[in-house]
């Protein structure tokens, strides 16, 4: 009998892991990416236990450990330094860049497993392929072709991100009004940090992202002044941010919605590339114990209302941090959030 055959849109953190847990398990896997090469820019994400052991069984547990920082626990602060409340200690993480995540998934994969320049169209059909696995992003073709009830929304949000040379040992995020700025370790002898805007602070006449920064900024507290102080003009990457309408169902036919695809979220709650892995190792569980039909019903059963869930409260958070108004309030469902 041969093997199933896999395809993978999208050579993202959610595509990759899709194929190695599928060539582990015996499948053929294509995987077809836009971009020319692996893409080496980003920032720190992180990986919670749950994540990590979804890497341990995909065989790269350890190597990204070795990349990797861990922190335990964080803090949610005022402009002025003030702390709002802590996030506690038991929950730790495993901080990696970006660029090593992939670089660690591609590398494990079969040589030639990942075709480059190949885009993936929005209903496109496969001939020959079991299964296709619509890892590619936010604004997924796939889920175009297919999805008629997920596109992408607005979150009303401008995010700015980056690193710059330095040492941190703590996550902190920072909350004022209609802006929040997150410090967090990361490796290489970095410190990753990110800001998010409302719109209304975003001066559409800054000179530069930096310029903008510094200017809503320029009070508050030192750690965040010491960070600006080092980012260099083309050390920013700007975007406006969406979360995606989770669908009625991650799978049409053999066409199947994992990571970010079937569930994009604002980055508030630190779990988007955690959730893809998780969705990950729930379908390559389902359609090779259960069969692709079954398999696929299964997962669908799994993560659907589970992520449903977490893009929600993703987005209520990017709300309240970058809230404009009600500000005590605010403080206080913070608390409540974290004790």
């Amino acid at each position: 009998m041969r093997p199933h055959r896999a395809v993978v849109a999208g050579a993202g953190i959610a595509g990759l892991a899709a194929a190695n847990a599928l060539v582990a398990d015996g499948w053929e896997v294509d995987v077809f990416d836009r971009a020319p090469a692996l893409r080496r820019g980003g920032t720190a994400l992180g990986m919670w236990p749950s994540a990590m052991a979804v890497l341990d069984r995909l065989g790269v547990g350890a190597a990204v450990r070795s990349h990797a920082v861990e922190v335990h626990g964080g803090a949610i602060l005022r402009p002025d330094g003030a702390t709002i409340g802590r996030i506690p200690a038991g929950r730790s993480a495993h901080l990696v860049s970006r660029a090593r995540l992939l670089e660690t998934l591609h590398d494990a994969l079969p040589a030639g497993t990942v075709r480059w320049s190949r885009p993936v169209e929005a209903g496109e059909h496969f001939p020959g392929a079991d299964l296709v696995v619509a890892a590619d992003g936010i604004h997924s073709r796939l889920r175009t072709g297919h999805w008629a009830d997920a596109a992408a929304r607005p979150l009303g949000t401008v995010a700015f991100r980056g690193v710059v040379p330095g040492h941190v040992d703590t996550v902190t995020e920072t909350w004022g009004r209609g802006a929040m700025f997150g410090i967090t370790p990361s490796s290489d002898g970095m410190v990753n940090w990110f800001a998010c805007l409302h719109p209304d602070r975003v001066d559409p006449g800054a000179s530069s992202p930096t310029a903008l920064l510094r200017t809503v900024f320029a009070s508050w507290h030192a750690a965040i002044g010491g960070v600006l102080a080092a980012i260099a003009d083309d050390g920013v990457d700007r975007r406006d941010l969406f979360d995606v309408r989770v669908p009625g169902r991650f799978a049409r036919g053999n066409v199947v919605l994992v990571g970010d695809a079937a569930h994009a979220m604002a980055p508030n709650l630190g779990r988007g590339a955690c959730e893809s892995l998780l969705d990950v190792w729930a379908l390559s569980r389902s359609v090779c114990t259960d069969g692709i039909e079954t398999g696929l019903r299964r997962y669908d059963r799994m993560r659907r209302r589970r992520v449903q869930r977490i893009v929600t409260a993703a987005r209520l958070v990017n709300r309240v941090a970058t809230a404009q108004r009600l500000l005590p309030v605010r403080t206080r469902a913070a608390r409540l959030l974290l004790a």
